[in-house]
Protein backbone atom coordinates (compact mmCIF):
# COMPACT_ATOMS: atom_id res chain seq x y z
CA UNK A 1 0.00 0.00 0.00
CA UNK A 2 1.22 3.24 -1.17
CA UNK A 3 0.97 6.65 0.33
CA UNK A 4 0.45 9.84 -1.90
CA UNK A 5 2.43 12.89 -1.51
CA UNK A 6 0.55 16.44 -2.60
CA UNK A 7 3.75 18.04 -3.17
CA UNK A 8 5.59 17.20 -6.16
CA UNK A 9 9.09 16.13 -5.69
CA UNK A 10 12.05 17.85 -7.64
CA UNK A 11 13.72 15.48 -9.62
CA UNK A 12 17.05 15.38 -10.90
CA UNK A 13 17.42 16.12 -14.91
CA UNK A 14 20.06 15.51 -16.98
CA UNK A 15 18.32 17.09 -19.91
CA UNK A 16 17.77 20.12 -18.04
CA UNK A 17 21.45 20.31 -16.93
CA UNK A 18 22.54 20.46 -20.26
CA UNK A 19 20.05 23.37 -21.40
CA UNK A 20 21.96 25.38 -19.09
CA UNK A 21 25.81 23.92 -20.16
CA UNK A 22 24.53 24.83 -24.04
CA UNK A 23 22.86 27.96 -23.00
CA UNK A 24 26.16 28.87 -20.81
CA UNK A 25 28.23 28.51 -23.51
CA UNK A 26 25.84 30.17 -26.28
CA UNK A 27 26.51 33.08 -23.86
CA UNK A 28 30.30 32.72 -23.72
CA UNK A 29 30.33 31.99 -27.51
CA UNK A 30 28.63 35.68 -28.41
CA UNK A 31 30.60 37.39 -25.60
CA UNK A 32 33.85 35.78 -26.95
CA UNK A 33 34.43 34.56 -23.37
CA UNK A 34 37.22 31.46 -23.44
CA UNK A 35 38.03 30.92 -19.82
CA UNK A 36 36.15 30.42 -16.78
CA UNK A 37 36.90 33.57 -15.44
CA UNK A 38 35.47 35.23 -18.32
CA UNK A 39 32.22 32.74 -18.46
CA UNK A 40 31.49 33.63 -15.25
CA UNK A 41 31.51 37.63 -16.11
CA UNK A 42 29.60 36.93 -19.10
CA UNK A 43 26.94 35.08 -17.62
CA UNK A 44 26.82 38.02 -15.19
CA UNK A 45 26.68 40.40 -17.65
CA UNK A 46 23.81 38.46 -19.62
CA UNK A 47 21.56 38.36 -16.25
CA UNK A 48 22.32 41.96 -15.93
CA UNK A 49 23.41 40.98 -12.36
CA UNK A 50 27.59 40.85 -11.96
CA UNK A 51 29.37 38.03 -10.61
CA UNK A 52 32.37 38.91 -8.66
CA UNK A 53 34.94 35.93 -7.98
CA UNK A 54 37.03 36.21 -4.33
CA UNK A 55 39.25 34.07 -2.63
CA UNK A 56 38.11 34.26 1.03
CA UNK A 57 38.52 31.93 4.19
CA UNK A 58 35.68 29.82 4.57
CA UNK A 59 34.11 27.38 7.08
CA UNK A 60 36.14 23.93 7.55
CA UNK A 61 35.05 21.86 5.05
CA UNK A 62 33.26 24.55 2.39
CA UNK A 63 35.44 25.02 -0.45
CA UNK A 64 33.14 27.45 -2.02
CA UNK A 65 29.89 29.52 -2.06
CA UNK A 66 27.41 31.51 -3.59
CA UNK A 67 26.39 34.49 -1.40
CA UNK A 68 24.22 37.01 -2.77
CA UNK A 69 23.58 40.66 -2.29
CA UNK A 70 20.92 43.00 -3.51
CA UNK A 71 22.48 43.95 -6.57
CA UNK A 72 25.43 41.54 -7.44
CA UNK A 73 26.44 37.77 -6.27
CA UNK A 74 29.66 36.42 -5.61
CA UNK A 75 31.10 33.44 -5.42
CA UNK A 76 33.81 32.59 -2.49
CA UNK A 77 36.59 30.42 -3.12
CA UNK A 78 38.35 28.44 -0.31
CA UNK A 79 42.20 29.25 -0.91
CA UNK A 80 44.44 25.91 -1.58
CA UNK A 81 41.43 24.32 -3.50
CA UNK A 82 42.09 21.09 -5.20
CA UNK A 83 40.57 21.84 -8.36
CA UNK A 84 39.73 25.96 -8.47
CA UNK A 85 38.25 25.28 -11.89
CA UNK A 86 35.50 22.54 -10.60
CA UNK A 87 34.70 24.56 -7.27
CA UNK A 88 33.83 28.22 -9.89
CA UNK A 89 31.92 25.79 -12.06
CA UNK A 90 29.75 23.96 -9.03
CA UNK A 91 29.44 27.78 -7.67
CA UNK A 92 28.41 29.04 -11.56
CA UNK A 93 25.89 26.29 -11.44
CA UNK A 94 24.07 27.48 -8.19
CA UNK A 95 24.25 31.06 -9.94
CA UNK A 96 22.76 29.53 -12.99
CA UNK A 97 19.77 27.18 -11.40
CA UNK A 98 19.20 30.35 -9.18
CA UNK A 99 19.63 27.78 -6.00
CA UNK A 100 19.51 30.06 -3.27
CA UNK A 101 22.67 31.44 -2.00
CA UNK A 102 23.73 32.69 1.33
CA UNK A 103 22.41 35.88 2.70
CA UNK A 104 25.86 38.31 3.00
CA UNK A 105 25.40 38.81 6.65
CA UNK A 106 25.31 35.05 7.38
CA UNK A 107 27.67 33.43 5.39
CA UNK A 108 30.43 35.81 7.01
CA UNK A 109 29.67 34.77 10.44
CA UNK A 110 32.99 32.61 11.91
CA UNK A 111 32.72 29.27 13.37
CA UNK A 112 31.74 29.58 17.14
CA UNK A 113 33.79 26.99 19.55
CA UNK A 114 30.64 24.41 19.59
CA UNK A 115 30.83 23.88 15.71
CA UNK A 116 34.62 23.86 15.77
CA UNK A 117 34.49 20.73 18.98
CA UNK A 118 31.89 19.04 17.13
CA UNK A 119 33.95 19.30 13.79
CA UNK A 120 36.76 17.93 15.95
CA UNK A 121 34.61 14.85 17.08
CA UNK A 122 33.97 13.55 13.65
CA UNK A 123 30.44 12.25 14.97
CA UNK A 124 27.85 11.48 12.35
CA UNK A 125 24.74 13.83 14.10
CA UNK A 126 25.22 17.20 15.43
CA UNK A 127 24.94 17.47 18.85
CA UNK A 128 21.34 18.05 20.61
CA UNK A 129 22.06 21.67 21.40
CA UNK A 130 21.67 22.10 17.52
CA UNK A 131 19.08 24.40 16.51
CA UNK A 132 16.56 22.74 14.08
CA UNK A 133 15.89 25.90 12.50
CA UNK A 134 19.38 25.78 11.49
CA UNK A 135 18.69 22.91 9.05
CA UNK A 136 18.15 22.92 5.62
CA UNK A 137 15.69 20.47 3.58
CA UNK A 138 17.51 17.04 2.57
CA UNK A 139 15.25 17.42 -0.53
CA UNK A 140 16.10 20.60 -2.12
CA UNK A 141 19.46 20.98 -0.62
CA UNK A 142 20.33 17.57 -2.17
CA UNK A 143 18.73 18.48 -5.75
CA UNK A 144 20.97 21.84 -5.61
CA UNK A 145 24.26 20.16 -5.05
CA UNK A 146 23.54 17.45 -7.25
CA UNK A 147 22.36 19.80 -9.99
CA UNK A 148 25.35 21.97 -9.20
CA UNK A 149 27.96 19.29 -9.36
CA UNK A 150 26.49 17.92 -12.80
CA UNK A 151 26.66 21.08 -14.18
CA UNK A 152 30.34 21.51 -13.47
CA UNK A 153 31.42 18.27 -14.61
CA UNK A 154 29.54 18.90 -18.08
CA UNK A 155 30.88 22.39 -18.32
CA UNK A 156 34.35 21.55 -17.79
CA UNK A 157 33.72 18.43 -19.95
CA UNK A 158 32.33 20.75 -23.30
CA UNK A 159 34.87 23.16 -21.97
CA UNK A 160 37.91 21.00 -22.31
CA UNK A 161 36.55 19.58 -25.57
CA UNK A 162 36.34 22.99 -26.84
CA UNK A 163 39.56 24.12 -25.95
CA UNK A 164 41.01 21.43 -27.89
CA UNK A 165 39.79 22.78 -30.90
CA UNK A 166 40.17 26.09 -32.66
CA UNK A 167 36.89 27.70 -33.20
CA UNK A 168 34.32 27.20 -30.77
CA UNK A 169 30.94 28.30 -32.95
CA UNK A 170 31.38 24.77 -34.91
CA UNK A 171 31.69 22.64 -32.00
CA UNK A 172 28.52 24.48 -30.74
CA UNK A 173 26.93 23.72 -33.48
CA UNK A 174 27.60 19.96 -33.52
CA UNK A 175 26.73 19.49 -30.01
CA UNK A 176 23.43 21.36 -31.19
CA UNK A 177 22.91 18.89 -33.92
CA UNK A 178 23.71 15.60 -31.48
CA UNK A 179 21.06 17.13 -29.25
Amino acid sequence: MSTTDPTPKARRSHRRVHAAVDAVLDVASQKHAASLEEIVAAVGETRQRPIAVIVDDLAPGVWGQRREYSDHDEIVLAPSLPSEARTLAHELGHVVFDHPGAAAAEATAAADDDLIAYMLRGEEEPAATTDPSDVVPDADSELHEWEAEAFAARLLQRLDRLHRGTSWRPMLRYDEALG
